[in-house]
């Protein structure tokens, strides 16, 4: 942590440093739990993000918990599809539907939420952190000079968190899988998430609203989005002739790992904390559960009790999706999960259900 003689021009109870979804969902449970709260964001507006758009039907009931009204096109399940486009594997979830939504709309529903229980917010980005004369206070160190004050900093700053890096939490990136996405003027042609598969990649299909559906590419450093949607011909064929409604947005390296989600009074959450993959499509769903879980510890100020919350919560996400990619590195393997997924219908379901959740 750096050194420094900043002039502290504002305090809170907790700062949240990154103003996405996951920073403002922490915001918003923060001033639930009684806490004065600081978002430290850059970025002014509605910030967007390279994603899939799916909310899984958990995300939707969280947000719901958070007061936050979304709207946009729902989907009542996920389906695989082989590269021939002919072969495929569909599980309808149980309970409940997700909800495809623009990644600008959710973050303005937020931000309207947590403006309206009294989340305070400072533009600048972070530059440094470092303690206080004082017991239990920690000084965030801004852009432009100036500095921030609160008794405990959540780092909710993403993929190249600024706070994982400083707080010497960072354990390095795998660096070979990047994601891409796009929006086409489209009406969806099915009412589930579709996941195609390539021999390099996946693509996922996700309805938006009545017009407008969203593909978002997994796959190597490098890729192109013409290239990479041109390794899915099925795919490619459908959208030959389709209007885009936005430019290619890209995002990675996907995997980041960390060697503990909490330091002191520091506390990471969602992409910040560790990353594996994009590949099951739930980061949100963990992002917003892991918020509710540091809130909860820092409100007790038991930070400690956050690594066992963290790891309970992402536990599944890790091991399928770790076992999945790493599966699927393998050209055989990748070649044979739809069909198997296919034949092995309970398998294939229990394992969506349990995303889902």
């Amino acid at each position: 942590m750096r050194p420094g003689s900043e002039m502290i021009r504002a305090d809170a109870d907790v700062l949240v440093v990154g103003g996405g979804p996951v920073g403002l969902a922490a915001a918003i449970e923060g001033r639930l739990a009684g806490l004065s709260v600081l978002v430290i964001e850059p970025r002014a507006g509605s910030v967007d993000k390279a994603c899939g758009e799916g909310l899984m039907p958990g995300t939707v009931s969280a947000l719901r918990n958070l007061g936050v009204g979304i709207q946009g096109a729902p989907f009542r399940g996920v389906r695989y599809v082989a590269p021939n486009g002919r072969t495929t594997a569909t599980h309808h979830f149980s309970a409940g539907t997700g909800m495809g939504v623009r990644r600008t709309a959710l973050h303005a529903a937020l931000a309207q939420r947590a403006a309206d229980v009294g989340v305070v917010r400072q533009s600048g980005r972070v530059v440094g952190l470092r303690p206080t004369g004082a017991p239990a206070r920690l000084v965030v160190a801004l852009d432009d000079g100036s500095a921030v004050e609160g008794g405990w900093v959540l780092g909710c700053d993403g993929l190249h968190s600024v706070v994982r890096r400083e707080t010497g939490l960072a354990r390095g990136s795998d660096g070979r899988r990047f994601g891409i996405r796009r929006h086409a003027a489209l009406a969806p042609w099915s009412d589930v998430v579709e996941v195609h598969w390539s021999a390099l990649g996946e693509a996922y299909v996700t309805p938006i609203s009545a017009t407008e559906v969203g593909i978002a590419v997994l796959g190597p450093r490098g890729w192109s989005f013409d290239e990479a949607l041109g390794s899915f011909p099925a795919l490619a064929r459908r959208l030959a002739d389709v209007a885009w409604t936005t430019s290619a947005r890209g995002a990675g390296p996907l995997q980041q790992k960390v060697s503990s989600p909490v330091r002191g009074r520091v506390l990471l959450v969602g992409d910040a904390a560790g990353y594996v993959d994009a590949l099951t499509g739930e980061g949100l769903r963990i992002g917003l559960a892991c918020a509710q879980a540091a809130v909860r510890c820092v409100a007790a100020g038991r930070p400690l009790d956050y690594p066992y919350d963290w790891r309970s919560l992402t536990r599944d996400y890790r091991w399928l999706t770790s076992g999945l990619v790493t599966t699927t590195r393998v050209p055989l393997a990748r070649r044979l999960l739809v069909p198997v997924a296919a034949r092995l219908p309970r398998v294939f379901g229990a394992a969506v259900e349990r995303l889902a959740r």
